[in-house]
């Protein structure tokens, strides 16, 4: 019997009591970093206290950091995050442009999704911080039918308090479930070929619109204390490394023709260096008058490229002698992104469908 409403059935040969079940789907769960829900003071409170409380992100004892957090620096962030933000903020759909972005991309890799394997597989997404919650979404989609989910942290290179953390929430997620699936999660993509190869173009289509050619791309990346990696061996430096390289080789650049930095700089502690705010400066003192400015750890247009890098970075470089400041958008939901997406997800759906 039919649940014409939901689409849950009896199961064949089940008694006539037996409650109706939803048909098994295999879900894709893309998970991205967050946004607050709006840009006033108390959202973007509860934004930052999610985000800057996560001891993935920072590891200080809670009870060293928690009263420097609540008291000081809730304080007063809030307003200066609501001014950044009130900068990008997409006002006719009143949300961010990681929001946006993000939707965009579900849709589009659902449609891909829906084309090879019909309703057998759905597509959602959710965010670490802020909503729609990692929890809300699982709980969902195991409603919806769901007895596989394939979790995919959309960001190519692994760190600790960006993907371990997304896995993190997902399997706290699954502990409130009674009826759990099965899960895969997706490993770092930044070796995928079709990934650089969609870096390479977008770089190509950039440079193709301008009248000279930028003396250095700059590969920004997202900064981590320098002791994540010497201490806890997080791979992310060496990933970031190792990714521009292969987007130079790609585009058949000689060596000093693409940089690795990283910006975000939070705290008085050494994060990884060189600092992208720092080294935009010192190309433009010694000649360097033209640059492009990527940024390949991010999946989508947010708060870290919009407005550092195409604000605060961009005049570092002016300031200190620069004259064109080129930012390449992030691959948000580019044609070839979204195949290099889908692809990852087809490797890591082998067997399930």
């Amino acid at each position: 019997m039919k649940d014409n409403a939901s689409g849950a059935v009896r199961p064949a040969h089940a008694p006539a009591d037996h409650p109706a079940v939803m048909p098994d789907k295999v879900g894709v769960l893309l998970a991205n970093l967050g946004t607050p829900d709006a840009t006033d003071y108390w959202s973007m409170r509860r934004y930052l206290s999610e985000f800057l409380s996560d001891q993935r992100v920072i590891d200080y004892p809670k009870w060293k950091w928690q009263p420097i957090l609540q008291s000081v620096i809730l304080a007063k962030r809030p307003f200066t995050s609501g001014a950044a933000y009130r900068t990008i903020w997409n006002e006719e759909a009143d949300e961010s442009p990681l929001a946006t972005i993000t939707k965009a991309q579900t849709a589009r890799i659902a449609a891909a999704m829906q084309a090879r394997y019909g309703d057998a597989v759905m597509v959602d997404y959710c965010m670490r911080y802020g909503n729609p919650s990692t929890a809300s979404v699982v709980r969902r989609m195991i409603a919806d039918g769901c007895r596989k989910i394939l979790f995919f942290p959309l960001y190519p290179q692994y760190a600790g308090a960006t993907m371990a953390t997304a896995n993190d929430q997902f399997f706290r997620a699954l502990m409130d479930e009674n009826w759990q699936p099965a899960v895969r999660t997706v490993a770092p993509y930044f070796e995928q070929p079709s990934y650089v190869t969609a870096l390479a173009q977008s770089v190509e289509r950039a440079y193709a619109t301008l009248h000279h050619e930028p003396d250095v791309l700059v590969a920004s990346y997202h900064g981590l204390p320098k002791r994540y990696l010497t201490e806890k061996g997080d791979p992310y430096h060496c990933q970031c490394q190792k990714t521009t390289r292969l987007l130079r080789e790609r585009l058949g650049w000689a060596e000093d023709k693409a940089v690795t930095t990283f910006q975000s700089l939070f705290g008085p502690e050494e994060w990884l260096k060189p600092y992208t705010v720092e080294e935009v400066a010192r190309l433009a003192q010694a000649g360097k008058k033209r640059i492009a400015v990527i940024a390949p750890a991010f999946s989508a247009d947010c708060i870290e490229t919009l407005e550092e890098i195409n604000e605060e970075i961009r005049e570092s470089f002016e300031e200190a002698g620069g004259e064109e400041f080129t930012y390449i958008p992030c691959l948000n939901d580019d044609d070839a992104h979204i195949a290099a997406l889908s692809e990852v997800i087809d490797d890591n759906l082998g067997g399930w469908v």
